[in-house]
């Protein structure tokens, strides 16, 4: 039996503007992707030996050391986020959460002005959990909030049962994929 931890990266300390126009909110997911974290303190899932798989964001390793220590952990840029950027160019200042929503809108309908669309995540995720199966041992990987359904979506499909599923999964928190 294989047992897979999935963990959200800790909480981000950055503050996103309410309104911007579209070269603010690209702004704002740059800086949000070099922004150090807050410690709020995460409660650690009782782990087995085993791998610690980190995307090559900051923030995941970060997480991994706030966790576990300074460890050998494997970068993987499969399991990092998916990239989000304006979803048009404009001057006019929009609200932030109209940003995230048509952009991520556009990444569902694999639309070419996002970075990478839902097709290419989805493949990612894919070759992820080929790498992780083929491995056949338990293992934990640090990954961030969005990916996390593009990757727990591809576990299912590899046969694994997921412990629980949300919309939103909270900063910290984790979820395990058995087989």
């Amino acid at each position: 039996m294989c047992k897979v931890f999935i963990i959200r990266h800790a909480k981000v300390d950055f503050h996103w503007r309410n309104w911007c126009d579209s070269a603010g909110f690209d702004s704002d997911c740059r800086e949000y992707d070099r922004s150090p974290l807050t410690n709020d303190g995460y409660d650690t899932p009782n782990l087995a030996d085993g791998k610690i798989y980190i995307s090559s964001l900051p923030r995941s390793r970060d997480t991994a050391n706030m966790l576990f220590g300074e460890k050998g952990f494997i970068v993987s840029g499969l399991i990092d986020e998916v990239p989000l950027r304006s979803c048009f160019d404009t001057k006019i200042k929009l609200p932030q959460w109209l940003w995230k929503a048509v952009g991520r809108l556009q990444w569902y309908m694999n639309n070419a002005r996002q970075p990478e669309p839902r097709n290419r995540s989805r493949e990612r995720a894919k070759r992820f959990v080929e790498t992780i199966s083929n491995d056949d041992i338990d293992c934990t990987v640090v990954t961030h909030g969005f990916f996390m359904h593009t990757l727990l979506s591809e576990l299912r499909n590899e046969g694994f049962r997921i412990s629980k599923t949300r919309t939103k999964y909270r900063n910290g928190e984790w979820v395990v994929a058995e087989r």
